[in-house]
């Protein structure tokens, strides 16, 4: 075992899961890249090629929950089609405009103005703004959850 690379990896590790909560980095991918590093510096000893396959799947089925999650708040709380383009959008614009902030308010105020566009009454427009941040929150979660997964996977096979 590389001491250096596993301080790498955790450094790694800790900054992914910082990043998913706070959504200034990406990250799933970078607890992926502490694997790499690791694997680097220890040349891939107990670290197979299936094993960084099926890190990728995870780092995939993140980018999916992240995908997935606002469409199903906006839908649960129900928001019209317009509604799921409306946050689509919003956390396109909200990232340009807003920086980090815009990817949890853009997608919320895309929500509303959708539904405001097909003039649905503005409680539930509000009504599908909130599903998103109920989404993006639940989203989190399961996100968090997955990541947990893959550093539990990675310990146990280093150890």
């Amino acid at each position: 075992m590389s001491i250096i690379g596993m301080i790498i990896a955790i450094f790694f590790f800790l900054t992914g899961v910082a990043g998913t909560i706070l959504p200034l980095l990406p990250g799933a991918i970078l607890i992926w890249l502490g694997m790499l590093i690791y694997g680097l510096c220890v040349e891939f000893h107990n670290l197979p090629w299936a094993f960084f396959f099926g890190q990728g799947l995870a780092v995939a089925l993140i980018f999916l929950i992240d995908y997935l999650a606002g469409i199903w708040g906006v839908r649960r709380y129900g928001g019209s089609t317009a509604a799921v383009w409306g946050s689509i959008l919003g956390v396109m614009l909200g990232a340009i405009l807003l920086g980090p902030f815009g990817l949890i308010f853009g997608p919320f105020i895309g929500a509303v103005l959708g539904e405001l566009y097909l003039k649905s009454p503005p409680e539930k427009a509000f009504q599908a703004g909130v599903g998103t941040l109920i989404g993006f929150l639940g989203g989190t979660v399961l996100k968090i959850a997955v990541e947990a997964v893959m550093i539990i996977w990675f310990l146990i096979r280093v150890f």
